[in-house]
């Protein structure tokens, strides 16, 4: 059967230099079996007498240990899975997608695969350049990370391209591709709904703007505030950048009305953190005088003082259904690629910036600063 070759990456069964080349007769010595069912495993390809998951489990075991990485370009000459998965990153930058491409990275690698990676951000002509690349190495698959709309060639270059792509985070894009997402609506009423119980009814918005057609979680705040309060006070929505910086501005826009909130819900758990700082900063003691909701549950979130109340992103599930989905298009081609959208609850998560508003804020706003 095939013999890819790749390079190891050191075994526990013996000292291995770092450019010795791993092939399928090692992992089959190994793993105790034969090199022709470790090729069959690798490559995934069908048997007529099953191979038994334990197995299966044990090649792709030793496969790991000793840092196995298959030849893309040898496998894709003769027509097998390259097992790699191209990744088209909306932003490096943003520490949502920091934890978005770890997880893709353990979802891959666990189902035996590896990932390429491709930064969208930026230029037109930087995402025809991304294309490029993910075909020069042959990937399976493509999975997308975040709203792409404002680079509508890179959209026709996947398009074109014959790979299989799997959207997340689209936002409210017209959907391209088979999707998976978050309710970014219910979320938002989740946090809400966790105030006004604490007794808040002066809450406001803090939106940080995000690339693409994402307004998803300003638009719920409004929608739902209208019904419930029947209207929206002015200087209540605030539309920052999507940083530290943006959150600070918001805060001292919304401290300067002489009816201010005292509660506030942020499209982002980054704006959060600025407006943490910011409330530090102008000595507004949180949650006592400002209770706040964030949205993510970035890693950060439960190490600010005080540790941030906020909406956490099912980032695990989205990114484990995207590349199960991706594979299974990529293994599958009669498999339907029509646009659809696979939908996960985010879940509230109450720490301590939120509590009761004082009594004097519920009798009076505070005054100016």
């Amino acid at each position: 059967m095939g013999s890819d070759t790749a390079q190891g990456a050191g075994s526990a069964r013996g000292a291995r230099s770092t450019t010795t080349v791993t092939t399928m007769r090692d992992i089959a010595r190994v793993a105790g079996v034969s090199q022709s069912t470790v090729s069959r495993v690798l490559n995934d390809a069908p048997t007529q007498v099953p191979i038994a998951a334990e197995t299966r489990e044990r090649v792709m075991a030793a496969a790991r240990e000793l840092g196995y990485r298959p030849n893309p370009h040898a496998r894709s000459l003769r027509g097998a899975s390259t097992m790699l998965i191209g990744a088209v990153v909306r932003d490096f930058s943003d520490p949502f997608f920091a934890g978005v491409i770890e997880a893709l990275a353990v979802e891959a690698m666990a189902r035996g695969y590896n990932v390429v990676l491709g930064h969208a951000h930026g230029r037109v002509d930087e995402g025809i350049a991304l294309t490029s690349v993910l075909e020069t190495r042959h990937t399976d698959a493509i999975v997308m990370l975040g709203d792409m709309q404002d680079q509508p060639r890179l959209l026709e270059d996947l398009r074109d391209s014959g790979v299989p792509v799997v959207a997340t985070w689209q936002g409210t894009s017209p959907l391209e591709f088979p999707t998976v997402d978050v309710d970014e609506r219910a979320g938002i009423i989740a946090g809400l709904e966790h105030l006004i119980e604490l007794g808040h009814e002066r809450i406001a918005f803090v939106s940080g703007r995000l690339p693409g057609d994402n307004w998803q979680r300003q638009e719920a705040f409004i929608e739902f505030m209208t019904a419930r309060f029947d209207r929206i006070r002015e200087g209540y929505v605030q539309v920052v950048d999507n940083s530290l910086a943006g959150g600070e501005a918001a805060l001292r826009a919304l401290l300067a009305l002489e009816d201010q909130p005292t509660a506030l819900v942020t499209s982002t758990d980054l704006v959060a953190v600025g407006v943490l700082h910011a409330a530090y900063n102008m000595q507004r003691v949180v949650p006592d005088e400002l209770s706040v909701v964030g949205f993510d549950d970035l890693l950060l979130a439960a190490h600010t003082v005080p540790a941030l109340t906020t909406l956490r992103m099912p980032i695990a599930e989205i990114v484990g259904e995207s590349v199960e989905l991706a594979i299974a298009l990529a293994r599958d081609p009669a498999a339907s690629r029509e646009p659809r959208r696979m939908v996960f609850d985010p879940t509230l998560v109450v720490r301590q910036s939120t509590a009761r508003p004082s009594v004097r804020a519920v009798i009076q706003p505070a005054m100016s600063i």
